[in-house]
């Protein structure tokens, strides 16, 4: 009670104070550029997945375009030790997804290196997916795909390095006939989620969606 009256909750974009379970304030909310994706249908993301592996259905909660609000909630989440970002973002993502009558069989988040994880203490799409796994009631393993190799951060990599990622992942499990979420944080080229996608696929008769925070363009 005393830290929230010296040092009290602010929104990321205004600065004005707000309540402490919040990121930001109702007026600048509504700068947050929302994809209104359907999961089921043809959109931007699933175009690109399928030149890269098969998918079944995808789904991009916001868009994160330079200079705009989404790339500071996950720039909060990822470089300034805000965890529970992941939290709020999840339960801005139920809101908006629906999987009616055809729910994935597992969610499976994209993994950090162990030595990333040990810098930034926790992995982003955690608490994330965790909250979505209770609320939807589906299982989660943040154990199935293991990071081979430690690289540096993906938004300090030039376009070149992006590409570079063959064997970067290695699946840790038997895994077979089951549709796979797969979620990640920011989709750019998709050869990331690509490259952990063959992994599943190449294990048995899997099937891959995909469900990101944001899509950079």
């Amino acid at each position: 009670m005393i830290l929230d009256i010296f040092f009290p909750n602010r929104c990321i974009q205004c600065s004005r104070i707000i309540d402490g379970d919040l990121l930001v304030c109702n007026l600048c909310f509504e700068q947050i550029h929302f994809t209104h994706f359907n999961y089921f249908d043809d959109n931007y993301i699933k175009e690109k997945c399928k030149l890269l592996f098969p998918v079944e259905n995808t789904f991009a909660l916001m868009q994160f375009e330079k200079e705009c609000l989404s790339r500071k909630i996950i720039h909060e989440l990822k470089y300034k030790s805000r965890e529970k970002v992941g939290k709020t973002v999840a339960e801005w993502t139920v809101e908006r997804l629906n999987f009616e009558n055809d729910k994935p069989d597992l969610l499976v988040t994209i993994p950090l290196h162990p030595k990333k994880l040990k810098e930034r203490g926790y992995n982003q799409l955690h608490l994330f997916t965790e909250t979505l796994s209770e609320f939807y009631n589906i299982p989660f393993d943040h154990e199935l795909i293991k990071r081979n190799h430690y690289s540096k951060a993906q938004a300090l990599k030039d376009k070149q390095h992006r590409l570079e990622t063959k064997n970067t992942f290695s699946i840790n499990k038997n895994i077979s006939g089951k549709h796979i979420l797969l979620i990640d944080d920011v989709f750019t080229t998709g050869n990331t989620i690509a490259s952990v996608a063959w992994e599943i696929l190449n294990a048995g008769k899997n099937t891959v969606s995909v469900l990101v925070m944001a899509m950079d363009e």
